[in-house]
């Protein structure tokens, strides 16, 4: 893996004895083991909710796959873990472009590609590659979806993480990493997915009572610790 690049504008973070660095795309990178997991894709979410009559520009799969292209050219992992909700619904495969579906095949075809199962895609669509999993375990670190209360080494999604942070003369609202020291939240990777307020019981119910967010914006990770975090509204 090439992590001199990404190191600079990275934050290291260190989770059950390993050495991790929050990417500023949103990814996690590993070094040591020379993988690479991202978090809710949420492919064909724009044509799912155009097919419910809410028109939004049917970019996002191209999009979410630009930023993964990059992000997998830059790093070079021999291991990719997805951390579930990769596609937004069961039918998202049947509604992709044959260009999207033949960039995502190349994807999997570059590493040792895992797909977690979230609840959007408990049941991943076959013919892109890669395998399937409902977790993954490595050297005392646990790769799911869901993050489960009390656990501990634990990374997850699913929750789309974003911090509300006060600056001088301004207020900045950015997708995050949400870490207490023993278990890492990622922000959505998708273009679409959104982001929930780290403060939101639904996230910060999980977390020990002092963590830190970790802003992803402007190519840079910055630190913040809870005390620094604003509300929405």
């Amino acid at each position: 893996m090439a992590a001199s690049p990404t190191a600079p504008a990275g934050a290291p973070l260190t989770l059950a004895g390993a050495r991790l660095v929050a990417d500023p795309s949103g990814a996690v990178l590993w070094p040591e083991r020379d993988l690479l997991a991202v978090a809710d894709l949420h492919l064909e979410k724009g044509s799912a909710f155009a097919a419910r009559g809410r028109m939004l520009p049917p970019y996002d799969t191209r999009a979410t796959l630009d930023r993964l292209s990059e992000l997998l050219g830059r790093v070079k992992p021999a291991q990719v873990l997805c951390l579930g909700d990769s596609f937004h619904d069961r039918h998202a495969a049947g509604r992709m472009e044959p260009s999207d579906v033949a960039r995502l095949k190349a994807l999997t075809e570059s590493a040792d590609w895992v797909w977690i199962t979230g609840n959007h895609d408990p049941e991943p669509p076959d013919g892109f590659g890669g395998r399937i999993a409902a977790e993954v375990v490595l050297d005392g670190l646990t790769f799911r979806h869901e993050a489960v209360p009390g656990a501990v080494g634990e990374l997850s999604g699913h929750l789309h993480p974003a911090a509300l942070v006060g600056l001088p003369g301004r207020r900045v609202r950015e997708r995050c990493f949400a870490f207490d020291g023993g278990k890492l939240i990622l922000p959505a990777f998708g273009a679409y997915a959104g982001g929930l307020n780290v403060l939101d019981p639904a996230i910060s119910g999980l977390l020990r009572p002092r963590f830190d967010a970790y802003l992803t914006a402007r190519g840079r990770v910055h630190r913040f610790p809870r005390d620094r975090l604003s509300a929405d509204g």
